[in-house]
């Protein structure tokens, strides 16, 4: 080897440099590419996906079966397992991305000011966005789609329980890339499988922007605590829906049974059931047998506990975001009540009021410190899809820089433009 060759890097921490450089230097031309080009990409890698499903699906297969005999729970393998139907949706996920106007140069806001200077503030990239996250290889395309439409390359370290999937499907994704004439490099797997390739990536400030964990309480904690590079914590999703005093019963029975069985194994699923006194006796005879007939193990107070099959809860329970067919509940003495628990056990992601009264609602509203606060609606509509962003890269629910979910205009950060004419100071 000659000595102008750059060695190839031998330790993890050397990988993950290397691979952050590249991605560094695909960024730049993605930064300067036109919406066009991004789009035709998008497009491309949706139809790669679909045309390569079956060896995306045996890939999957893999990792579903090793779960499988590790006893890994079924909603954890629920998330993990990937199905045609599935991946024609991360398809129509990048497909709806390309139909997104693009936010890279979207003037914010511009003036101009008193001396005759002109002043715009744009939004660009963030430059190169690293992703941490757990089971759930459609967030794999997700992020690669969301990352690319926004002008960012993207570093993805997923779960080593994912490992076949998410390498099947960054390999089309590359392909797809290249083949519409960008840098394969703007999507890139994180070398390595132990936690010490993500404890490099965490350490890679100055090569990597911007850090988005996704996944369980603690890797959350655990990204957001040690890394040095700048975290978008993605929340634990410890969500509730309040029956209000005041709540017409039908709609109430439909929300929550909508928002806690329709897919458990999600961030915005229901967790914690809480019901106005003045209203207990007359909904939990019709809503507790119906939440039990979808397979829902309730976790309740005095009042529920007086049914059959409903666990004696804890405070345990009411922190506890369950993922699964579990329902934490309470009868609570009036709204202060409702409101008074949500402030103690919520996580911030999601909380919902049913009720017809308005002066409630607008109480609700105003006292519930949540990025996504819902009146009369099921709290699975807190998506990025349902908002019409397209497919979300996660759903933050820290207060800086974005909160709720994370579309495309929350991909990117800003800068000052400066147009003068020979100013000087």
């Amino acid at each position: 080897m000659s000595t102008t060759e750059t060695p190839e890097p031998t330790g993890i921490a050397d990988q993950v440099t290397a691979t952050a450089r590249r991605a560094r230097v695909a960024a730049r031309t993605l930064a300067i590419t036109t919406r066009a080009v991004k789009d035709r990409a998008l497009e491309t890698m949706a139809d790669a996906l679909e045309a390569r499903t079956d060896e995306v699906v045996a890939a999957n297969v893999r990792d579903v079966e090793a779960a499988e005999a590790n006893g890994t729970p079924a909603n954890i393998i629920d998330r993990l397992r990937l199905t045609p139907d599935r991946i024609a949706g991360m398809a129509t996920g990048l497909r709806d991305v390309a139909g997104l106007a693009d936010p890279v140069g979207e003037v914010v806001r511009g003036s101009v000011l008193a001396n005759g200077l002109e002043l715009r503030q744009v939004r660009v990239p963030f430059g190169v966005v690293g992703m941490i996250y757990e089971a759930r290889p459609n967030v794999t395309a997700d992020a690669a789609g969301i990352c690319l439409k926004s002008g960012n390359a993207v570093l993805l370290r997923g779960s080593s329980s994912a490992k076949h999937s998410n390498a099947a499907v960054v390999e089309v994704l590359r392909g797809a890339v290249a083949e519409a004439g960008l840098p394969a490099d703007v999507i890139q797997l994180v070398p390595g499988e132990t936690h010490d390739s993500v404890k490099a990536l965490m350490r890679a400030r100055g090569d990597v922007d911007v850090l988005i964990p996704r996944g369980g309480a603690g890797l959350i904690r655990s990204v957001v605590e040690e890394s040095t590079v700048p975290v978008i914590e993605t929340g634990v999703g410890n969500c509730h829906v309040y029956i209000d005093a005041a709540a017409d019963l039908d709609k109430a029975l439909a929300i929550v049974v909508n928002a806690k069985t329709h897919r458990t194994s999600v961030c915005n699923a229901a967790e914690t059931l809480l019901v106005h006194a003045d209203i207990a006796e007359a909904l939990l005879p019709r809503l507790v047998p119906a939440l039990q007939e979808k397979g829902v193990t309730l976790h309740g107070d005095a009042a529920f506990t007086a049914y059959e099959d409903v666990v004696a809860a804890t405070d345990q329970d009411w922190d506890t975001e369950y993922l699964s067919l579990d329902l934490a509940a309470r009868v609570v003495p009036d709204l202060d009540g409702a409101l008074d628990h949500i402030r103690t056990w919520s996580s911030q992601h999601s909380d919902a009021i049913v009720t017809e009264d308005q002066a409630a609602a607008r109480r609700f509203v105003a006292e519930v410190d949540s990025a996504a606060v819902l009146v009369n609606a099921s709290t699975r509509f807190t998506d990025g899809g349902e908002f019409g962003f397209g497919a979300e890269i996660g759903i933050s629910t820290q207060k800086l820089h974005a909160r709720g979910p994370m579309g495309l205009p929350e991909m990117t950060s800003t800068k000052y433009v400066v147009i003068g004419d020979g100013h000087i100071r």
